[in-house]
């Protein structure tokens, strides 16, 4: 994939091996102000749920103890960027899809990780936690990310032209829904329910509306220019995340539905933050070149997230079950033996009933 970052119209047609075949379609004026459109307020919505997910009393908890902070830390902003930087290298990309690639591995985590840990009975405390942990700290640690290991490909115009303010600008954007969808959460609660359910439905509808208009406008072209190596990192990458978000888990010694959750958190990437960035912060004719793979990496970790779920269902949720089981029997067990000893504390007479109707109280030992 020796391609160029250089506009079509100056080098790079459809038989150069880039991406840049469809930068035409993205050059028109009034679709790409469609799409901006389009992708700005799939991010709205998509933040204004993540806000309404988010419960001030479980935020101060996680804030004393900042476990959900941590691995949202580890997982997103070291383990994903790294993991994107290698793949990159392995595969030798070329600048433009490696950037793509890059910014794709330095988001936040995504809302399709939310819904996913419900399919496998995880922990949604900590998953939504780590997902508005990442997105907060995207404001800074991306911007970063970004520029720490996009130095490999410095000296090419595509990182040249790296807009790491708009990048900046584009996450500082995404706090005024997050912090309205608090605020409702906080004073209407089955308001907030119903934000959250619509959210998770637009990111679905979202994401089939971009795959068909951008086949429509770039057909199958672009698709047959994309190559194997673009596609191979689209199915590794959020492998890869999972892989690496469970054994992080492990090393926390978190129990089972813990690091399930953990594991979906880590692989599950926020693509409509990826493809707004992309869309919102480049040129129009670099965007042809860049704009798949975030879709590419939507339809591979959706799918690959539902069959580790259809896995979980067929073999995994019986456990689980007994593990439940199991820890309510030992909390029953644990309630009758204190009611016992509460019992045994408090005896500080017994009444006993004698001959001619006469009551009399008669001490015992008090058992310390």
């Amino acid at each position: 994939m020796a391609g160029s970052a250089q506009p079509p119209a100056e080098g790079g047609g459809p038989d150069d091996g880039s991406l840049s075949g469809g930068g035409e379609a993205f050059g028109d004026r009034s679709l790409s102000q469609g799409l901006s459109v389009l992708v700005g307020l799939a991010l709205c919505v998509t933040m204004l749920g993540l806000g309404c997910a988010v419960e001030l009393g479980q935020l101060g908890h996680q804030l004393r103890r900042p476990v959900g902070l941590l691995l949202a830390l580890l997982g997103q902003f070291v383990a994903m960027p790294l993991v994107a930087f290698l793949l990159a290298l392995i595969f030798a990309l070329d600048e433009v899809a490696a950037v793509a690639v890059l910014l794709c591995g330095c988001c936040p985590g995504g809302n399709l990780s939310n819904l996913m840990s419900v399919l496998v009975d995880g922990d949604m405390n900590l998953s939504i936690i780590m997902t508005a942990s990442s997105t907060l700290l995207a404001l800074f640690l991306m911007p970063l990310c970004l520029w720490l290991y996009s130095r490999h490909w410095i000296n090419t115009a595509v990182v040249q032209l790296l807009p790491l303010g708009a990048v900046s600008l584009t996450l500082g954007s995404t706090l005024l829904p997050i912090g309205l969808g608090v605020l409702i959460r906080y004073r209407h609660p089955r308001a907030a329910d119903l934000l959250v359910k619509i959210s998770l439905w637009s990111l679905l509808v979202t994401l089939v509306i971009l795959f068909i208009l951008t086949g429509t406008m770039l057909g199958p072209d672009l698709m047959a220019h994309i190559p194997a190596s673009v596609y191979a990192i689209a199915v590794l990458m959020p492998l890869a995340g999972y892989a690496l978000g469970y054994g992080l888990a492990m090393v926390f010694k978190m129990p089972p539905h813990c690091r399930r959750t953990v594991s979906l958190e880590t692989g599950c990437q926020n693509v409509q933050l990826c493809t707004a960035i992309l869309k919102l912060t480049f040129p129009p004719e670099l965007i042809g070149s860049m704009y798949m793979f975030p879709l590419l990496y939507a339809l591979f970790q959706s799918a690959e997230a539902g069959l580790f779920v259809l896995i979980y269902k067929m073999y995994g949720r019986d456990s689980y079950k007994q593990d439940t089981l199991g820890e309510e029997e030992d909390t029953d067990i644990s309630y009758k033996k204190l009611k016992e000893e509460e019992v045994a504390d408090t005896s500080y007479g017994t009444v006993t009933a004698e001959e001619h109707n006469s009551i009399q109280m008669e001490p015992t030992q008090t058992a310390l």
